[in-house]
């Protein structure tokens, strides 16, 4: 019994300790919880910003916009409307085909194209272009419009703030085109026209790659905008100098070069390409060549019913 005796407050004692090592833990457990109801989880900043006037969106047009070049587009209605020859067209149809395939912009074809735009309105007036431009947004663009895209300029439009298309396209077409979206403007390669009729000629460059930084930055200018909070969106690689203006670029199905720049910047990435596009997995050869044929086929039996 003596030994019982001297266990028994061993054991008492023992006991009053886990009670109060239990109340200790249950009164630390509930502060934390406390303190986690307190402290709000973490929120990304409002984007765009409501009311930002000195905020604005810089918007790629070709495949960012639009599926397919605008280009190729009203070079298809032109040649609806007799402005050239079949052969043409399927230059045109090759160039749009690859374009559409490999989803990367070709200098090569882009000059190509460009060379052959200004080749075919030389003579014409600016007026009679800018309303076929109407007539060919209806035909063959609206309907390549990337709802997402649209969704995100409608998202700036809606904070108050203006939205700007950025594309090598002719000015004439991209005001169109930014028009029927319901945008601020467009910015655009300037062909050269006297007494409103096209030379054949351009002035200055090719909207395209540093050309496209330094209009955004001389429009900022003019508009009083800060970059640091203006937003620009492309797919290609070329607008690097562009997105990199601004503080929230987003790369909007972007070749394989902007994806990884995009990646190593941390810049925000939007896909809205069906399937991520085969050419990304390695398309078929054949596929190309179906897609030419089909195009110049098009072009022919159009060609066909025209006479």
């Amino acid at each position: 019994m003596a030994a019982l005796g001297w266990l028994t407050p061993r054991r008492r004692s023992a006991t009053a300790r886990s009670v109060l090592a239990g109340e200790a833990s249950a009164e630390a457990a509930r502060k934390s919880s406390q303190e986690a109801e307190v402290v709000p989880p973490p929120q990304e900043a409002e984007f765009p910003v409501h009311g930002d006037e000195r905020a604005a969106a810089f918007f790629d047009l070709d495949n960012t916009v639009m599926q397919g070049a605008a280009l190729f587009h009203f070079g298809r209605g032109l040649y609806k409307r007799k402005f050239f020859e079949t052969r043409d067209l399927a230059r045109f149809a090759w160039q749009q085909a690859w374009f559409r395939l490999a989803g990367v912009e070709d200098p090569e074809h882009m000059q190509d194209a460009r060379d052959s735009a200004l080749s075919i309105v030389k003579g014409h007036r600016v007026a009679e272009l800018k309303s076929i431009g109407e007539e060919i947004y209806d035909e063959y663009m609206a309907e390549r419009i990337w709802p997402g895209t649209r969704a995100l300029a409608q998202a700036h439009l809606d904070a108050g703030q203006k939205v700007w298309l950025v594309t090598a396209a002719p000015v004439e077409i991209a005001q169109v085109i930014a028009r029927r979206l319901g945008l601020t403007g467009a910015l655009g390669t300037v062909a050269e026209s006297v007494d409103g009729v096209y030379t054949g000629r351009l002035v200055g460059e090719p909207l395209h790659g540093p050309a496209k930084a330094e209009a955004v930055r001389a429009l900022a200018a003019a508009e009083g905008l800060d970059l640091s909070r203006c937003a620009a969106y492309s797919d290609s690689h070329n607008d690097i100098p562009m997105l990199s203006l601004v503080g929230h670029p987003y790369a909007i199905n972007p070749d394989a070069k902007l994806r990884r720049h995009a990646r190593e910047m941390d810049w925000r990435l939007r896909d809205y390409r069906t399937g991520r596009k085969a050419a990304k997995v390695g398309i078929p050869a054949a596929a190309g060549v179906g897609a030419v044929a089909g195009g110049t086929a098009a072009a022919i039996a159009l060609h066909r019913r025209r006479r």
